[in-house]
């Protein structure tokens, strides 16, 4: 039990969702996913099914249109799940709070965010640091019965 709780905290799966950006949170995820910020060096790899994925990490205002997809995403990932919303816009629906097509953030949607990038973008550093705090909560997770 204890060598998986070590591979899943030693190589944790990311899954990256737009929920209707304007794609300055994504081109930060992107460039901390470069060799410059590299966050493979923590064992993080991106995948695209949500069935492998242990972080979601969710930039943008929840939409109307977005909502549905992104509750189904979340309940295809496995337990325990972590949830990253990166961007002030994932986070408060930001300068779209109000909007008549904007739910608002991630917390009013799935009702849980596990870590919290603030910033309109966030720096890729921050990404990185909010990634690395999220490897150390999954070493405290309970093991799951694999991938």
């Amino acid at each position: 039990m204890g060598l998986l709780r070590w591979a899943r905290a030693s190589s944790p799966w990311i899954l990256h969702f737009n929920t209707g950006a304007c794609n300055a949170c994504d081109i930060e995820v992107v460039a901390a996913l470069t060799p410059r910020f590299d966050i493979e060096r923590f064992g993080a790899l991106k995948v695209g099914s949500p069935r492998h994925a242990d972080i979601l990490v969710v930039t943008g205002p929840v939409t109307r249109e977005s909502e549905p997809r992104l509750k189904r995403i979340y309940e295809q990932m496995p337990e325990p799940k972590l949830v990253m919303a990166v961007g002030t816009c994932a986070i408060s629906g930001g300068v779209f709070s109000g909007c008549y097509n904007v739910r608002g953030g991630v917390v009013n949607v799935l009702g849980r965010a596990d870590m919290l990038v603030p910033g309109c973008p966030p720096r890729p550093e921050a990404i990185v640091d909010g990634l690395v705090k999220l490897v150390r909560m999954l070493r405290k997770a309970g093991v799951r019965t694999g991938r």
